[in-house]
C-alpha cells in the first residue's frame, strides 16, 4: 500500500518541478536535404535521428527541400596529453570537430559556417593496446552521438527567411 502512495508522490514532485522529457524535435522546416560526403557516418546518423525524432522529412532531392544542411567538415583528432617519466604516453585527448551551414530553399545562407567541437581525455597503457583502441572508438562514437544531438538542438533554434 505504501509503494503506490510513494510512486504517486514522486510523480507529483516531478510534474511540479517542471521536468519533462525532451520529446520530438520541432525543426522550423518540413523538408530537409543533407549534403554530405558519400558514406558519412555522421550524416547517416543525423538523417535517422531527424526522421525518427521529428516531423521533418529528409529528402533526397535538394530542389524539394525547404532547407539544405551542408556538412562542411568532420575531423577526428588525437593528441598526446601527458607522458610518463620514461617518455611513454600516459594520456591522450580525443577531439571530434564538425562544421556545417544551413541554406534555405533559395540557397541563401541561414546559418553561417558553425562548428561543434567535443573533447574527451583518456588514459593509455601500452599493456592494454587492444582494449584502449576499443575505448578510443567508443569515445569517438559517443562524441559523434553528442554532436548529432547538439546539431538537432541548434537547428531547432534556426530561423528561415520568409522570402520565396
Amino acid at each position: 500500500m505504501k509503494t503506490p502512495v510513494a510512486l504517486l508522490l514522486c510523480t507529483l514532485l516531478l510534474a511540479g518541478c517542471g521536468f519533462q522529457l525532451r520529446g520530438a524535435a520541432n525543426l522550423p522546416f518540413d523538408t530537409l536535404y543533407v549534403q554530405a560526403p558519400t558514406g558519412s557516418q555522421f550524416a547517416n546518423q543525423f538523417r535517422r535521428v531527424v526522421a525518427a525524432g521529428s516531423a521533418t522529412r529528409v529528402v533526397e532531392d535538394p530542389k524539394a527541400a525547404e532547407a539544405t544542411l551542408v556538412l562542411v567538415q568532420e575531423l577526428r583528432e588525437k593528441n598526446i596529453l601527458s607522458l610518463s617519466g620514461t617518455g611513454r604516453v600516459r594520456e591522450f585527448q580525443l577531439r571530434y570537430r564538425m562544421s556545417y551551414r544551413l541554406l534555405d530553399k533559395n540557397a541563401v545562407e541561414t546559418l553561417p559556417v558553425s562548428e561543434i567541437v567535443l573533447t574527451r581525455d583518456f588514459s593509455f597503457n601500452d599493456q592494454d593496446t587492444l582494449s584502449k583502441e576499443s575505448e578510443e572508438a567508443l569515445l569517438f562514437r559517443d562524441m559523434q552521438n553528442d554532436a548529432v544531438q547538439q546539431l538537432v538542438r541548434r537547428l531547432q533554434a534556426a530561423k528561415l527567411s520568409k522570402s520565396s
